[in-house]
């Protein structure tokens, strides 16, 4: 097997497109002005991503497979600041929405290629250390994207936003030529997509597990998606959009720290998946009680460190019985949850209720949880 990457240059990778979205969204109300659209069809373009991105996990994780991780990499970031130059100079909103489209179908590579290149990298105890290392890059990457996207969009406008995102794309594109080796093991053989597609289709364990993925992504998501709008009818707010990353940011960290710890003492993946659950449900209640004013961010907070606790466990298991076919059968697991979150994010713009998209997400997630545990063998 080849050295592995560089963790620095995967850190960034596995952040990149979460980055991009947060940066993205303190422009959604500038863009709605721009193009002459609500809030509605401004949120939908979230909602757009993540079809996009769910397409693109699909097409990237199979090339993983097949050209190595490497090629797959240096061409997904090279379709995403395609995308964003497209964005850049978009002369009506359908051609903002294929922009978009593209842009997410090529920044899915960021998250397929980094994980499969993790886990050809690591295995066991080690694998679950570096994504709960991980876990603290993710969940300060939305921080830096919402106060980097709020800067540059005040001063400007949402054209700045999507150059900035090129260009951050550009010098991703740059150092991965540089520093990316290929991590595809030599005595791997290709392994049919159908037959891998047929297996997980009938997985019970995939299904749980993306739909866990899919509404903690869903609960976060959803205030970006829903909070900028939110925040922009506050009068005398004592913190904006774009700052409330911070108190998100800084949640997540000291979530992500006791993650780490609770891994040392010998908690299991599963007690801490049940945390994460526990405090999504305790979060979402907060969300509803204040859900009229900046103090909603005392419940996402709660909830940004029930992801920190749980993402990481959840996916660094997700794939052990997959270790002939990880970039395909990543693929096809990222397809799953992403067409779920993209789901989702489509009913909360239609609802345009934080408070009650998040009571769903606890829901959901306790549900599959819990209900396989209780069924007999």
């Amino acid at each position: 097997m080849s050295s592995r990457p560089p963790l620095m240059l995967i850190i960034l990778l596995l952040s990149f497109p979460q980055i991009v979205e947060t940066i993205y969204s303190p422009a959604l109300p500038l863009i709605a002005n721009r193009y002459q659209v609500g809030p509605e069809d401004a949120g939908q373009t979230l909602s757009l991503w993540f079809i996009g991105f769910a397409l693109g996990v699909v097409v990237w994780g199979r090339l993983c497979d097949l050209w190595g991780r490497r090629p797959a990499l240096l061409a997904g970031l090279t379709l995403y600041a395609l995308g964003a130059g497209w964005a850049l100079i978009a002369p009506d909103f359908i051609h903002l929405l294929g922009a978009r489209l593209l842009s997410a179908f090529g920044a899915a590579v960021g998250s397929i290629v980094t994980q499969t290149a993790l886990r050809d990298s690591y295995s066991g105890e080690s694998l679950g250390r570096v994504f709960s290392l991980l876990g603290m890059a993710l969940a300060i990457s939305p921080a830096v994207g919402m106060l980097a996207g709020e800067e540059i969009a005040v001063t400007t406008g949402h054209e700045g936003v999507f150059a900035a995102l090129g260009l951050l794309a550009a010098a991703l594109l740059t150092a991965s030529c540089i520093l990316w080796p290929e991590t595809l093991p030599a005595s791997i053989a290709v392994v049919p997509f159908r037959s891998t597609l047929r297996r997980m289709l009938l997985d019970g364990a995939i299904w749980r597990c993306a739909m866990l993925v899919s509404v903690f992504n869903l609960a976060i998501f959803g205030y970006y998606q829903l909070g900028p709008f939110l925040f922009a009818g506050l009068e005398g707010s004592w913190i904006d959009f774009g700052r409330s990353g911070i108190v998100l940011a800084a949640a997540s960290v000291i979530a992500a720290v006791a993650n780490s710890r609770l891994l040392r003492r010998g908690w299991s993946v599963e007690k801490l998946t049940r945390l994460g659950i526990l405090l999504l449900a305790a979060g979402a209640m907060l969300v509803m009680l204040f859900a009229r004013g900046p103090a909603i961010l005392l419940g996402m907070a709660v909830i940004a460190g029930a992801y920190a606790i749980a993402i990481p466990n959840i996916l660094s298991q997700a794939l052990k019985a997959y270790a002939d076919r990880l970039g395909t059968a990543g693929a096809i697991l990222s397809l799953f949850y992403y067409n779920l979150l993209g789901a989702g994010l489509l009913l909360a713009g239609v609802v345009q209720r934080l408070d009650l998209v998040l009571i769903a997400c606890a829901t959901t997630a306790a549900l599959a949880f819990f209900y396989p545990r209780s069924r007999p063998n």
